[in-house]
């Protein structure tokens, strides 16, 4: 048996997880991971002190020690840093996988091994294999609805050797059931949404509150003016709502094709013009993250969460790899995350870099 220290985050799934491990036998420390309060007065709900009495209460039943760790510091270098530069340089990036690598499995477990423990438990719908010579790999978590592997598509062996993942074993449904079995004060909290660690907050508030407005056009692919935008930062490659343009066509809608950095305009146009360049075959992925070791070949990427998974062949160019898509993807993002698998086993992922129309 191992001890192990818990990320208690204040909801359920956290909470199932610290029963389990504590109920298979290991010795079980609950840890919140105190990465954000909201004294910059963003918009939003961000309920970090009822997080933490929810995290105790459930450590108190469980009758285990409980400790909230600061990692305020820790998170705005290098979560919030890194979110702001990518939108401020035009990207989309994606702090919920970063948030894993760097935080959960980065500078909590390195808390975690200083205090003696010798591994990390937490919620995430995924499941965890040891393998025969010793390494250990990720599969798709049992509830296929609920998977979250995507989010861990960054992480290095070594954290992957050091991670546990109990609730990813069980559907949705029988996560709140054996939260009921075990009493948990949780069992029937509501699931937060928002930002990693930030709470209830939408994204768009968050960027408006530290990223400077520049304003601009909004061009249709002819670069006749259709209106103006705020800042290039607050707009998604893909979005049909929301860009304040309205069509001149009934029935149809403009969505956003493309974001040009240089002149700071905003490119709409109709999802079924064929030269509007949204949808791609051909990409470059960069700074890639192999949990077993690299691969080339035909496997399976998963471009964003809940996007499914695609049949791609990779190639390696350097230190990036080169995917070609068997059907053209809607979207492909700069700055997003490219889960790559072999099946059900998360073989690693990389960053969108570039998209070759």
């Amino acid at each position: 048996m191992a001890r192990i220290m818990v990320g208690l985050s204040g909801g359920v799934d956290s909470s199932v997880a610290a029963a389990l491990l504590q109920e298979q036998g290991h010795e079980v420390v609950g840890g919140y991971m105190k990465n954000w309060i909201n004294e910059d007065g963003i918009a939003g709900d961000c309920p970090w002190e009822q997080d933490v009495e929810d995290a105790h209460a459930v450590a108190k039943h469980l009758g285990i020690e409980f400790r909230v760790v600061d990692l305020v510091d820790h998170y705005r270098e290098r979560i919030v840093d890194y979110l702001l530069a990518g939108y401020q340089e035009g990207l989309t990036p994606n702090p919920d996988v970063f948030c894993n690598r760097e935080m959960k499995f980065g500078v909590f477990l390195d808390y975690a091994l200083s205090q003696g423990f010798e591994a990390v438990g937490t919620g995430h719908y995924a499941r965890r294999r040891e393998l025969s010579d010793g390494s250990a790999t990720i599969l798709r978590g049992a509830d296929t609805n609920k998977d979250q592997s995507y989010f861990l598509a960054m992480m290095k062996p070594e954290q992957v050797q050091r991670a546990r993942f109990p609730v990813g074993e069980l559907l949705k449904t029988q996560v709140r059931d054996v939260a009921r079995r075990f009493g948990l004060p949780t069992a029937d909290k509501k699931d937060s949404q928002g930002i990693c660690f930030i709470g209830n907050v939408k994204m768009k508030d968050f960027l408006t509150h530290y990223v400077k407005d520049v304003p601009g056009d909004i061009v249709d692919l002819e670069g006749n003016i259709k209106g103006s935008h705020r800042g290039l930062h607050l707009y998604t490659l893909g979005q049909r709502k929301g860009h304040g343009v309205a069509s001149p066509r009934e029935g149809k809608a403009y969505v956003v094709v493309r974001k040009d950095a240089e002149s700071n305009r905003l490119v709409v146009a109709y999802e079924d013009d064929e030269s509007n360049g949204l949808y791609s075959t051909q990409c470059q992925v960069g700074s890639i993250s192999w949990l077993r070791g690299p691969r080339e070949g035909h496997l399976l990427a998963q471009p964003r969460y809940r996007a499914k998974a695609e049949r791609v062949r990779v190639v390696a160019e350097g230190r990036a790899l080169h995917l070609k898509f068997e059907r053209a993807q809607r979207a492909l993002t700069p700055g997003q995350i490219c889960g790559l698998y072999d099946g059900g086993e998360l073989l690693g992922g990389g960053v969108f870099e570039k998209v070759f129309s």
